[in-house]
């Protein structure tokens, strides 16, 4: 930008959302995180969910002590980065219950973190369908509190002879699907974030208040 200092790269929270220290989707946010590293140049702050320890979300626990601690660091980085990438296993055909817990949990600061927030979805399960089912699940909650969720979601199937010695995904096609969707999912941010062509009102809802924080949008 002529005149004005450079940005600088974006900055980007991988999470992985098992809290099994060397689970399969573990391995695949560790990828995931090599990917936007070194195949887009962003910087990575990459984060386990064992890190992030809450109680199960109380209402009556949260007007007497607050928020934790966890929730509140989980919201920090969050709210530091400009994109969120989720690699997360599929229990019973849905998102674990921890990660639900701590989207509860984070949801209830203020102003809200999710809100506008981009984030790409990715799972490893053994099963043949990859852990699909559990992603459709988790759009629905980072959705309604106004998450940009990237359409295309990526679930490895037999994830468990999915990745060869060095953490890369054994079939190389699907490998260079993995760097591609982050790459695209990466190059979308970046045109929201630094080249905003308009402004508008964020609505859930016709009926919402028309007071809304006005937020940059890059695409309507």
């Amino acid at each position: 930008m002529a005149g004005g200092t450079a940005p600088g790269p974006m900055r980007v929270l991988v999470l992985g959302a098992s809290l099994r220290t060397d689970s399969l989707n573990a391995r695949l946010a560790s990828l995931v995180a090599r990917l936007v590293r070194d195949e887009a140049g962003a910087d990575v702050d990459h984060a386990h969910m064992g890190e992030f320890a809450m109680p199960l979300y109380d209402g009556d626990a949260e007007a007497a002590e607050g928020l934790p601690p966890g929730a509140l660091a989980l919201r920090d980085r969050l709210s530091a980065s400009h994109a969120l990438v989720i690699s997360s296993p599929e229990y019973n055909a849905s998102m674990p219950g921890v990660l639900k817990n701590a989207i509860d949990w984070v949801s209830r600061v203020r102003p809200q973190p999710f809100k506008d927030k981009h984030a790409l979805l990715v799972s490893a399960s053994p099963s043949m369908v990859g852990g699909n089912r559990g992603l459709w699940a988790l759009r629905v909650p980072l959705e309604h509190l106004g998450t940009r969720v990237y359409p295309d979601m990526f679930s490895l199937a037999k994830a468990h002879e999915g990745f060869t010695g060095d953490g890369d995904l054994s079939d190389s096609g699907l490998h260079a699907r993995l760097a591609e969707a982050v790459t695209s999912f990466l190059r979308l941010v970046e045109a929201d974030t630094r080249y905003v062509c308009l402004r508008r009102r964020w609505y859930e809802f016709l009926g919402d208040c028309t007071d809304a924080p006005v937020t940059q949008r890059a695409q309507d």
